[in-house]
């Protein structure tokens, strides 16, 4: 009778290897969005970085003192980058806008000013700070104007809001089905070996060692399925860079360090968790309950 309860090795590998699979691929997809909120934060920083503001000089100002304000504010912990823009290279630019023509021998004179583009560290390019940037900038008496596109901050600011709260939402809803699907998974691997467990425990085996080699295996099973989930996203971004121009260079590499230990972390994490009350639960499982 012993001989039938107990599951054949066959079918012993073939469930554990199917169970390594099923959690790898839950950790393969979480993998992913972890990707895609490291490298969101990357794009909103990157979007925000690049929104201008154009400090317009009055007309009395000399370019060593423009140049001196310039200096000031690239050594500003707010300001990523200040560009000083002289009336002459700003006159050049407009007209080559303009197809070539030269407005100042038809106007008689260069009606542009000196002025400076600004662009802010991500953290300050939202809308309370780039209105307190521009009210700081205006109590200097050289500067006529600080010109800025305010509905396109404020546009972008709403929308990576939304688009944040949209991922993590998405995130933890697939984080809650992750932990269920690994749960389903692990359960049914024990599930299979219940008649070992109700044979262990009448000839007398106490709970901490007829956990102990379900809690190894399920540490092994953790460790594999992270692994190869960690393949599969290496694979994954190995096509993205031969597919996508220019992925690899937008992709930080650092990632990689936190990314890969995170995934066999959670796989560890998940299957120990999981096999524990997986087990614990067949432990108290009454013997009429078992043949169900």
């Amino acid at each position: 009778m012993a001989s039938e309860n107990k599951p054949s090795r066959p079918h012993f590998r073939t469930s554990y290897v199917s169970s390594v699979i099923s959690i790898s691929l839950v950790l393969f997809l979480l993998g992913l969005l972890g990707i895609f909120l490291f490298e969101g934060k990357k794009i909103s920083a990157y979007v925000k970085e690049n929104i201008q503001l154009t400090i317009l000089m009055k007309e009395n100002v000399s370019e060593p003192e423009i140049e001196i304000i310039t200096r000031l504010l690239k050594n500003s912990p707010f300001v990523k980058s200040a560009n000083f823009i002289s009336a002459d290279s700003a006159a050049k630019s407009l007209q080559q806008d303009l197809g070539g023509e030269n407005f100042i021998d038809f106007i008689g004179y260069n009606p542009l000013s000196a002025s400076i583009d600004v662009k802010l560290k991500s953290e300050y390019a939202n809308p309370d700070s780039v209105a307190r940037f521009k009210q700081i900038v205006m109590e200097n008496k050289m500067v006529e104007e600080v010109v800025y596109k305010q509905h396109q901050v404020e546009t972008i600011d709403k929308n990576l809001r939304s688009g944040s709260l949209i991922i993590l939402a998405f995130g933890g809803l697939l984080l809650l089905i992750s932990i269920a699907l690994i749960n389903n998974t692990i359960r049914l691997v024990v599930y299979s070996d219940r008649f070992l467990i109700r044979s262990m425990q009448l000839v007398g085996a106490t709970r901490g060692f007829i956990m102990r080699p379900f809690l190894l295996k399920g540490l092994y099973q953790g460790l594999w399925a992270g692994i190869l989930a960690c393949l599969m996203l290496g694979g994954a971004l190995y096509f993205g860079y031969s597919k996508i121009e220019g992925l690899s260079q937008t992709i930080d590499k650092s990632m990689y360090y936190y990314l890969f230990p995170a995934v066999i972390i959670c796989g560890i994490l998940f299957s120990l968790l999981s096999t524990f009350f997986s087990v614990r639960r067949f432990l108290r499982l009454k013997s009429e309950l078992i043949y169900l």
